[in-house]
């Protein structure tokens, strides 16, 4: 007798239909999950994270206001704080994804201010110390600078105002460590360079009392004794005060660097040393 051809197809009839009944349920979960609900309902819930710092879950929320009501007035404040969320959990390159965003789409915005000033934050965060690469600090201190230059009437200026003083002052740090390297071996032009760098580029740091007195103790020691007084002179006029101009005052009238100076006091001792 031949086999019926209707018979094997059935189990796989059986695990087709097993199939749909599957996929339609998954897509029934999924339709159950997704409920829309109102837009000030969904921002108070994001806000209340926000005040519980909860941050995952407000960043969280604060998409789905977006995702809900994308064009509401709701959705471009949901923008900018779930980029302030993520920017306080330390996902800084996430934050510094949503505020570039929110600043193309609404370069007009009240708020557009504040998201400059979150961004040069969220490279401000991320400084590191001078013996590393400054790459984050530059770019720090371009955003804050850009917040100072295109809103010098916000609230937001003096702090970044400040922020920018501090970053240069770490730039300075940065060529002032680069300097002593080379200065310690005698790389003498090389540290020169760096020092006039701190002096012409940094002039309002902290960096530049030091930076001058070891340009005199440079021009000593290869024998530029004119130079040497110049660099005396700006110290002395600028930072009459300070204990570097006194230490450059004392040099000057020698005639020695301190390194120069050392070298002798050591030779003097080897030979009272040997003479005893």
């Amino acid at each position: 007798m031949t086999p019926s051809r209707s018979a094997p197809r059935l189990p796989r009839r059986g695990a087709f239909a097993l199939a749909v009944l599957l996929v339609l349920a998954a897509c029934a979960d999924k339709t159950e999950d997704y409920v829309e609900r109102p837009v000030e309902e969904l921002y108070n819930e994001a806000m209340d994270f926000v005040d519980k710092s909860e941050y995952y879950k407000a960043a969280k929320a604060f998409e789905e206001v977006e995702r809900q009501h994308p064009y509401s007035v709701w959705a471009t404040k949901a923008q900018l704080m779930s980029a302030y969320a993520l920017y306080e959990r330390n996902k800084y390159d996430d934050a510094l994804v949503a505020l570039d965003r929110f600043i193309q789409l609404h370069p007009g915005n009240r708020d557009t201010a504040y998201a400059y000033y979150l961004k040069g934050l969220c490279y401000y965060e991320q400084i590191t110390d001078v013996h590393r690469d400054q790459k984050i600090t530059e770019m720090a201190l371009k955003s804050l600078q850009e917040v100072v230059d295109r809103f010098p009437a916000s609230s937001y200026a003096r702090d970044a105002k400040l922020k920018v003083d501090l970053t240069r002052d770490h730039l300075a740090g940065k060529e002032m460590a680069i300097a002593r390297y080379y200065h310690t071996r005698s790389q003498w032009l090389a540290a020169l360079n760096r020092y006039k760098a701190v002096v012409e580029q940094y002039q309002t740091t902290s960096h530049v009392p030091e930076a001058l007195h070891r340009m005199v103790e440079i021009y000593l020691a290869i024998g530029v004794p004119e130079e040497a007084k110049k660099a005396a002179a700006v110290l002395g006029h600028n930072f009459p005060g300070s204990d570097w101009y006194e230490d450059t005052f004392a040099m000057v009238n020698t005639g020695k660097s301190a390194v120069k100076a050392k070298k002798e006091a050591e030779g003097s001792s080897g030979w009272f040393g040997w003479l005893w």
